[in-house]
């Protein structure tokens, strides 16, 4: 008979395993929400590369197991130790847990329109998918699939950081750096157990939404962005004068519309995000929406871009003489990745002379 006391442990136990991916999904979310994506430094990719190291060395690990169960056969899993049978796969589940949850939050503080949310999204929606993958883990095919993934994801952040370039090279190389290491780690595991060409396929759609402006342009991430009618430097920073909404207005504190006087500027200012090191080049590309031609540039305007103020670095340009409607001003890359998109409304009526503004610092 089973001392009640050890049928007490195995209940609790039974307990721990159903609460435990809940508790570990949502704690470390939270973490991650509150350090990652406000200035991610040289520790949190060197945890993240720990994570990468692990989840290839429990991969290895497995199979070689697998081999040796195939050639010698051991006691049933029922009778089995837990931790012995699902150990490996529940700690694999939690480091592609934690991969997730860190690119997830990249990727959605740089998305700044809908494709590039969707990308965003689906992100999250393979994290919150892992929390019920641990038994599709034994599937190996599936399992190199995400361990491709994460990485060809994580050395498209890293590699920028490392060169202090976001040209679409890197972009590139770090990609099929990604799906080799992926491929290279199911060569030298024992029996090489699963299929490792869906990792190429991932690959080939990455590179795909790339060209296509869907993968936003990390590392860089979208700080502010807005227009106005003044703009002066005061004590560091960018004041930018803009129309306030009336007080009924309460859910907006600046007004989306426009009055301009004739021959008066209009001045958009961006705050973008850059790790140290990386300099570049970015955009602003004013287009105006026309009825029978749809979106239209009428100008596209660069600045350079220094990486490392936690604010973001600051950029304007400046127009005069637009015509009324609606108008949207892009922040691009040299090689035409959008970064932020800031759409307003240019009213026909000029700006009254006691019109409320309210002063905006960068």
């Amino acid at each position: 008979m089973i001392p009640q006391h050890l049928i007490g442990f195995d209940l609790n136990l039974e307990g721990l395993k159903r609460v435990l991916p809940a508790v570990a999904f949502f704690a470390g979310f939270l973490w991650d929400a509150l350090t990652l994506g406000r200035s991610v430094g040289p520790l949190d990719l060197w945890i993240l590369a720990g994570y990468m190291a692990g989840a290839g060395g429990l991969l290895w690990f497995l199979g070689k197991r697998q081999l040796a169960l195939a050639a010698e056969p051991g006691p049933p899993e029922a009778e089995a130790p837990w931790w012995r049978v699902s150990g490996p796969y529940f700690l694999l589940q939690f480091l592609f847990g934690g991969l997730f949850s860190a690119l997830f939050i990249f990727y959605f503080k740089s998305s700044s329109h809908l494709l590039a949310f969707l990308w965003a999204l689906g992100l999250g929606g393979l994290l919150v998918a892992n929390e019920f993958l641990e038994d599709r883990y034994r599937r190996f095919t599936l399992t190199w699939a995400l361990f491709g993934l994460c990485a060809m994801l994580l050395l498209n952040f890293v590699v920028p950081h490392v060169v202090g370039s976001i040209s679409s090279f890197w972009f590139i190389l770090s990609t099929l750096a990604g799906a080799g290491l992926a491929h290279g780690l199911h060569l030298k595991t024992p029996g090489q157990p699963g299929r490792i060409r869906p990792v190429w396929a991932i690959a080939a759609g990455l590179l795909l939404a790339y060209f296509v402006d869907i993968i936003p342009p990390v590392p860089l991430v979208k700080r502010d962005i807005a227009v106005g009618h003044a703009l002066v430097k005061s004590e560091g920073d960018y004041v930018l004068r803009q129309e306030k909404t009336p007080w009924w207005v309460f859910w907006r504190r600046v007004s989306k519309e426009l009055h301009v006087k004739p021959g008066e500027p209009i001045y958009c200012v961006s705050a973008i995000f850059a790790p140290t090191g990386l300099d570049t080049r970015l955009y602003h590309r004013w287009s105006h929406y026309d009825n029978g031609r749809g979106w239209v540039t009428t100008s596209h305007i660069g600045f350079g871009l220094a990486g490392g103020r936690q604010g973001g670095y600051r950029g304007y340009t400046w127009k005069r003489n637009l015509a009324p409607g609606e108008w949207k001003v892009a922040v691009e890359t040299e090689n035409g990745r959008t970064v932020a998109v800031h759409r307003f409304e240019l009213s026909a009526e000029p700006l009254a002379d006691d019109a409320a503004m309210v002063d905006k610092r960068f």
